[in-house]
Order: structure tokens, then C-alpha cells, then sequence
């Protein structure tokens, strides 16, 4: 870049970002690359750099969210990281500048439960993390997570999950290996904190991000397992007592000698969806009324989006795309396609029968069905980045509907590449931020 296009870009000593989710996975995904012993990911490092220049600049000149979603979403995110401390709905409202009544109603309206649902929800949600790493009494855990009685809080446990905290705990000694991520995806939802499972900043990063602390044996996740002999070594090492795994990049040897390590569960990733999947896998690890309560829960997360999304969209029609080295490809996995044109029901765009769901896309079928909101995966390696910026030049891209009106959005491989349960429950929500609201934008992920 020469210093006349560095002056065009107005660069000050400091820049005020508002809202920009990208940079952190951005700066994490450097760190790692630079580091790395791969010369190549060593270069792809710098790559990397050039887009955090660029999101930085973008989000400098976004202003501050005042609006009623922003102020429920401050409200919401003040309840993730205050869960512990005695909380009233008069202090939320407070919060959110509105009246005790109206905030109910609009936090039950915005995410399909209120705010002390939503608290207690969270608060058992950290209560199973501390049963899972250590041995602390059950008085001093409802402590840690916002109840002083810990009769009530059993209550509360047993109310939520099912079951009592002290069968609970005894359920949960099995230590189960996820040897892939996607395994990873369906243990997590039962509330099981896999023993091992594989992370990284880039390619698992929102497990990497949020687990890393909490997994205790960390396994390789580079492009599908190449490292898997070194995997291997590391669960031989500390002798897990079931290893949950799918058939897809599993070869014979690889099964053999994982078998020698302790007893495997092989899924089939081509039999059923996700939800038979999610019962197969919970059926391995006995926790089969955890993933009935799940569904239950997330089928009525479902409909509430289903609903939302309805009234925001109504007959606007929605093209999934992911963009590799210099294609288009058309609703690329099989996540992308049942949760938007199956589970969420959303109108597909016209004119593209004869594109076949991971087929290619050329600009003219695009042109020709001009869709009215584009959800696009962009692979971040070298080639396909160079075919984006030369894409975005071209007049029948410009000129797209979608584009013109700024319902462009882009997504991130990590949910919207993976088939789970866990990547589907966040897809809605990654959705959700996407396309409700005026700050659809500003809430991307």
C-alpha cells in the first residue's frame, strides 16, 4: 500500500470502535498463524493483518447503538456476566431507560423467555461447568452462581435438568473424548464437558475461545486431523474412558488404533439429521432425557425465531452462498440449508432450479435472481480473498438488490460450516443479529 492510499484512509492516533465482534477472533487467528511452525500459515498471518486493518477502519465510524434492541441487548449481556449477584427486573428496566412492565414484555418478545428464565438458565448452566471441575460442595456451588439456600437451589437444578445435582455429578464422571468438533457440538447441548476435545483458534474458534479453560485435554483441530497420530499419542496418554467420533475423515488405521486406546462410539454422519444424530450421541454417553429436554427447548427457540423473523422479512426472499478460491457455491452444507429453507422456512431465491444445493453459482444467475438479502461464507485463505475483491468490482454484483440496499451479510465458517446441535442453536442466534432489527449490521458476528 502506498502512503498516498494510507493518507486516504485518514489514519488518526486513535480510533473509537463501537461495535466490531470481529477483531478478537481476528487477533487470535494471527497469533496462532504467527506462531505456527508452517511457513505457510506463517504467511497467511500477514493476510490476516490486512483484514483487521480493514475491520478496524470499517468500524470506526459506526456510532453507538441508542435504539430499544441495543438497550435490551446491554440489559442481556449484563445478566451473562452478573449472574452471581442479586438481580430485580426494576434494575434491568432501570438499565434499558424503560418501565419495569414494558421490559418484561419486550425481553419475553425479543428472545421467547424473560429475564429470570434467562438468569436461571445461566446460573445452572455455570453451576453444571463447576460440578464438572472440581469437587466443590454443593453449598459453596449455589453460592458461586447467585443462590444463598442451597435447598432452593436444588429445587431450581433439579427443576431445570431433570434430575438432582447430586445424581447429576454422578452421571457425569465418565470421561468422554470428542474427537471431532461437531461431537463436540452435540455433548456440549447435553451439558457435557468433554474430557478431550479438539481446538483452535482458527478452525474451532468458538469452542477454542470459550472451552480452552475448561476441556482438560486439548487435541488438534488443523484441517480435519492431520495431526491425528499426534492426537492419538495424547489420548493414549491420559486414557479416556470413551472416545465419540464420526466416520467422516476416519480411516481404518486411525479406528484401529483409537480402539486400542479405549472403547469408540463411530457416528454415521449420512445416517439422519442432527436431531438423530444428537439422540445417537446422547444415547452413548446415557443422557438421553438431557437431549430430550434440549430439543424441547430448542424447537420453542425455533418457532420464536420462525415468528421473528416472519414479520421482518415476509416475502423477501434469502440466497446462502460460500465463496472458495474463484466460486460461488449455493448453500454450500447441509447446516445452511435445513436450518434457513427448512427449520426456519424462509423463501428461497427464484431462478436458481437449476443450481442443484453445493452446486456453482455464476454472477449471471445471480444477476437473474437478485435476491433480496445475501448470507455469504467467505473462505479466508489467499485465493479466495483476491477472487472477493475482484467479485465485489464487478458491475452485476454492484447492481444486485441485496447489495444495493446493504442486506449483504457476511457469515463465519465457525457455526455455519459445522452440523451439530450446538452450530444450529447458534446459527438462530448469529441470524437473528444478522436480519431483526436496525442493528443487524452492527451485531454481526
Amino acid at each position: 500500500m502506498t502512503d498516498n492510499q494510507y493518507e486516504k484512509l485518514e489514519w488518526k492516533d486513535q480510533i473509537a470502535m463501537h461495535t466490531c465482534t470481529q477483531l478478537l477472533p481476528l487477533c487470535e487467528q494471527i497469533n496462532a498463524c504467527h506462531h505456527h511452525e508452517s511457513t505457510a500459515e506463517r504467511f497467511h498471518a500477514q493476510s490476516l493483518f490486512h483484514e483487521l486493518l480493514y475491520q478496524m477502519f470499517k468500524c470506526s465510524g459506526s456510532k453507538p447503538l441508542t435504539d430499544t434492541r441495543s438497550a435490551l441487548e446491554k440489559t442481556k449481556a449484563y445478566l451473562e456476566c452478573n449472574y452471581y449477584e442479586p438481580i430485580t427486573i426494576d434494575q434491568l428496566a432501570h438499565m434499558a431507560e424503560v418501565s419495569s412492565k414494558y421490559y418484561v414484555e419486550l425481553f419475553k418478545k425479543a428472545y421467547g423467555k424473560s429475564a429470570i428464565e434467562y438468569v436461571t438458565e445461566i446460573r445452572i448452566k455455570q453451576a453444571k461447568k463447576l460440578m464438572a471441575q472440581s469437587s466443590a460442595k454443593l453449598r459453596e456451588i449455589a453460592h458461586q452462581v447467585g443462590y444463598n439456600d442451597e435447598f432452593y437451589f436444588s429445587r431450581m437444578f433439579k427443576k431445570q435438568v431433570g434430575v438432582s445435582p447430586a445424581f447429576y455429578v454422578q452421571k457425569r464422571k465418565t470421561k468422554i473424548a470428542a474427537y471431532d468438533s461437531s461431537i463436540a457440538g452435540y455433548l456440549l447441548v447435553l451439558d457435557i464437558l468433554p474430557f478431550a476435545a479438539p481446538l483452535h483458534p482458527k478452525w474451532t474458534a468458538y469452542y477454542y475461545k470459550r472451552y480452552r479453560s475448561e476441556i482438560p485435554v486439548q487435541l488438534s483441530a488443523y484441517r480435519y486431523n492431520l495431526d491425528w497420530e499426534s492426537n492419538l499419542s495424547i489420548l493414549a496418554a491420559n486414557k479416556p474412558d470413551l472416545i465419540i467420533c464420526s466416520e467422516e475423515h476416519l480411516h481404518a488405521e486411525e479406528k484401529q488404533r483409537l480402539e486400542s486406546i479405549a472403547p469408540v462410539a463411530a457416528l454415521s454422519v449420512q445416517s439422519g439429521n442432527w436431531r438423530e444424530q444428537l439422540l445417537w450421541v446422547a444415547e452413548q454417553a446415557g443422557a438421553q432425557q438431557e437431549a430430550r429436554r434440549w430439543l424441547e427447548h430448542y424447537e420453542q427457540k425455533l418457532q420464536h425465531a420462525r415468528q421473528l423473523l416472519k414479520q421482518k422479512l415476509q416475502k423477501e426472499t434469502v440466497l446462502v452462498l460460500s465463496m472458495y478460491k474463484n466460486s460461488c457455491y449455493y448453500c454450500h452444507t447441509r447446516g445452511m440449508r435445513e436450518l434457513i429453507y427448512e427449520e426456519l422456512q424462509l423463501n428461497e431465491a427464484e431462478h436458481l432450479e437449476c443450481c442443484s444445493f453445493n452446486r456453482n453459482v455464476t454472477i449471471e444467475q445471480l444477476a437473474l435472481s437478485d435476491p433480496d438479502h445475501i448470507l455469504l461464507n467467505i473462505c479466508q485463505e489467499t485465493e479466495t480473498l483476491e477472487h472477493w475483491q475482484t467479485f465485489q468490482s464487478l458491475p452485476q454484483w454492484a447492481n444486485l438488490k441485496a447489495v444495493r440496499k446493504n442486506q449483504m451479510y457476511e457469515i463465519l465458517s465457525d457455526p455455519w460450516r459445522e452440523y451439530s446441535a450446538y452450530a444450529c442453536d447458534r446459527m438462530i442466534d448469529d441470524l437473528l443479529k444478522l436480519l431483526y432489527g436496525d442493528t443487524a449490521n452492527e451485531n454481526r458476528k
